[in-house]
């Protein structure tokens, strides 16, 4: 009898390949609705943890702490994906190795994405408006919608390049906390092994699509409140470099093109090449895994 609570790699990347299945056959409707709840708790997980950070980041001194302490509330918002049930595009990346088992075909996947995407995307905007409507970026006289503000005009002035890195090392970290997760049998063992590799990217300040979907939008929303613009203390230039377009073409498309590339290749195809791919695949490893 098999007494262990975790499987092994090459056990993983056979759950990861029946896993991906799974989610090519869920109907639109619920890709679509399931993608909305992941984008909300996303968003959640990254206003909770600039709730909990905004005062550190303010001073140099204190930012690496800030960091840190952002990164050990943000993993919970991938623990409610996985454990509470949603569907979010970043980790769903790792169906590429679907794809490369021939379990599913390569247009499953892309109309997967291309479905959760828009849900991710809904869901971090219902929430980034309701934390406006909200008025708790009035905490800290101000300084949580200043801080706000200041996140999304860092991330709308990345350079194409810089932005794409950071989104292949974000989704590299994401996809590997959604292995972990994968990989445990326990519900105890699925959040530490979410936990400490969300801690290390958010402490990182590497970029995630999804994150971002709440981060800039919240930020075009709240410097339209004068007193949470003037708390932010940029300059008019930059306060007007945060709208759509620079949401879109400065950050989101270098990143989640980054993102694919983090969670699609280097986890995903690597594992696939080490544990799946022809003569490594193991026999016993895909006979164990239940397909439903």
């Amino acid at each position: 009898m098999d007494t262990k609570n975790y499987l092994t790699p090459a056990e993983i990347a056979a759950t990861t390949a029946q896993t991906g299945i799974k989610k090519a056959k869920l109907s639109f409707s619920h890709q679509l609705i399931l993608g909305i709840l992941a984008g909300a708790f996303i968003a959640f997980a990254s206003e909770g943890s600039n709730m909990a950070a905004f005062n550190l980041f303010a001073k140099p001194e204190t930012y690496g702490l800030g960091k840190a302490l952002a990164g050990s509330i943000f993993g919970t918002g991938l623990m409610l994906v996985i454990l509470a049930g949603g569907e979010l595009f970043t980790g769903n990346t790792l169906m590429i190795i679907s794809v490369l088992e021939k379990k599913i075909k390569l247009r499953e996947m892309l109309k997967n994405w291309c479905t959760v995407y828009i849900g991710n995307l809904i869901g971090s905007l219902i929430i980034a408006y309701m934390m406006v409507q909200s008025g708790l970026f009035n905490s800290g006289a101000n300084d949580l919608g200043g801080q706000t503000i200041k996140i999304a005009a860092y991330k709308v002035n990345l350079s194409f390049m810089p932005a794409f890195y950071l989104g292949i090392m974000a989704n590299w970290l994401v996809c590997l906390a959604v292995w972990l997760a994968y990989g445990a049998k326990s519900m105890t063992g699925k959040i530490f092994g979410i936990f400490f590799p969300i801690w290390l990217f958010i402490t990182s300040g590497f970029e995630h699509s999804i994150a971002n979907m709440y981060y800039i939008p919240a930020g075009i929303l709240a410097k339209s409140n004068i007193n949470w613009a003037n708390a932010s203390h940029l300059s008019q230039e930059k306060l007007a470099s945060i709208n759509w377009n620079t949401f879109i073409f400065n950050n989101l498309i270098p990143v989640t093109l980054g993102n694919i590339i983090g969670g699609a290749i280097f986890v995903g195809f690597i594992y696939w090449f080490v544990y799946l791919k022809g003569d490594n695949a193991s026999v016993n490893v895909k006979s164990s895994i239940d397909v439903k």
